[in-house]
């Protein structure tokens, strides 16, 4: 018994020994894309992730061409209070920190850079409602003075990160470098670990940390599905998508009523693009332009406008889409592409106006093949003599006939016309 039990705890001893411990890793996380609420809480869940299990450090790879205040605010924020040192690396070659990715290089404990990559350019855009010359000028100053705050607590370029607001200032890696705006140039991520190995870290007043990095295991954090879902909707372009999906699925459940499934996949679309439309500068008008455009199709398969309306649908559906997105130029990631989704989504809606109007037109044009007028002009045989009364067989139905002329039965007649439940008919 004693010789089982001390077996065990030795195979015990040597499992624990070989596993590592919890804080003998490193996560990363990669943050490729726009700066907004879904990203905003990837990130801070990361940071959270990392604290509750220990790990050495916490490494944000990050691509952005910059984003929404509001969301940058609510990482650094995390950021700095965070109790694991983070990484924010601007990787790979051809990535860029601009604007609100400024903000959250600047506020970590290590800022790094890959060769062929920039940062700067984080001038706030006031996107949405206009503001008057005073009000945007406090908005700069408030701008100004957090990321001054930011340097300085992380003892870097308080001038220059100035100049990137108020000038919109960009540089290279290396002149970053040089400048103090970041700590190191690092060609890859293990190059990057390898170097800031050892390194004091400050956490917090009075908290300082030896980074241990140095061949660490290196953990990728992923997007949860509710994160992934929130960030592609959040996209102008699906989001634009979305509201024509769900406006056509609305309209075809109208027009068919009990057909359902386009009235669902309507209404949950509609949903969907109503919640991106809460994280983007949306401007009403451009949503009633292209509502006034979709009724300017309808009306014009039900009044004959001899194509007017379907003008005005097209230029009515382009001005609202064109503006549905109140973005400046310089938040080019907030607009919504012209070639390759507005233009597409005009065509195809014009498109299929015009053709429901074509098979409209068409069908009021030919000739009635039932009732009264369907009978006028067709071909039938004498059943009887008709003198100038009989019967006539038409369509394989038998008809009470009269006939200004006596025709034989057998004889081959066509319908004249028709009165009550009595036909005309004359011989061929």
């Amino acid at each position: 018994m004693l010789k089982r039990t001390f077996f065990s705890l030795l195979i015990f001893s040597v499992v624990i020994s070989v596993l590592p411990a919890q804080g003998d890793c490193i996560y990363l996380l990669k943050m490729d894309g726009v700066i907004n609420p879904a990203s905003a809480g990837f990130i801070i869940e990361g940071i959270e992730k990392a604290e509750e299990e220990g790990v050495s450090c916490l490494v944000i790879q990050m691509d952005t061409p910059g984003g929404l205040m509001e969301s940058m605010r609510s990482i650094v924020k995390r950021i700095l209070t965070s109790r694991v040192p983070v990484i924010v690396y601007v990787a790979p070659s051809g990535s860029r920190a601009g604007s609100a990715g400024v903000f959250i290089t600047m506020a970590a404990h290590i800022a790094a850079m890959a060769p062929g990559t920039n940062i700067g350019a984080a001038h706030p855009v006031q996107m949405g409602q206009k503001i008057d010359k005073e009000m945007e000028s406090k908005i700069l100053n408030d701008t100004v003075a957090y990321i001054k705050t930011i340097a300085k607590q992380r003892g870097r370029n308080a001038k220059w990160a100035e100049r990137a607001v108020r000038e919109s200032v960009s540089v290279t890696e290396e002149e970053a470098l040089r400048l103090g705006v970041i700590d190191l140039v690092s060609p890859s991520l293990e190059d990057l670990l390898n170097r800031v190995d050892g390194r004091r870290v400050e956490i917090s007043p009075g908290n300082v940390v030896t980074l241990k990095a140095k061949g660490l295991e290196i953990r990728t954090l992923k997007m949860s599905f509710r994160d992934r879902l929130l960030y592609t909707i959040s996209n102008p372009n699906i989001a634009y998508i979305l509201l024509m999906l769900g406006m056509y699925g609305l309209f075809f459940e109208l027009a068919n009523p009990g057909v359902i499934l386009p009235g669902v996949v309507g209404g949950i679309c509609l949903l969907l693009a109503f919640f991106a439309f809460q994280m983007l500068p949306v401007n009403y008008a451009g949503i009633g332009l292209i509502v006034l455009g979709i009724i300017l199709f309808i009306a014009e398969i039900k009044v004959t406008s001899y194509g007017m309306l379907s003008v005005g649908g097209v230029m009515s559906l382009i001005l609202g889409s064109i503006m549905l997105i109140e973005s400046p130029a310089e938040a080019e990631f907030l607009r919504i592409s012209f070639l390759r989704f507005i233009l597409p989504v005009v065509l195809v809606s014009a498109g299929f106006f015009l053709f429901a109007l074509a098979m409209v037109v068409r069908a009021h044009r030919r000739r009635p093949t039932t009732g009264r007028e369907g009978l006028v002009g067709e071909i039938g045989v004498a059943k009887t003599d008709l003198s100038p009364e009989g019967l006539v067989e038409v369509h394989g139905e038998l008809w009470s006939a009269e006939a200004e002329k006596e025709i034989k039965a057998g004889e081959r007649i066509k319908v004249a016309g028709m009165a009550g439940m009595k036909v005309t008919v004359i011989k061929l």
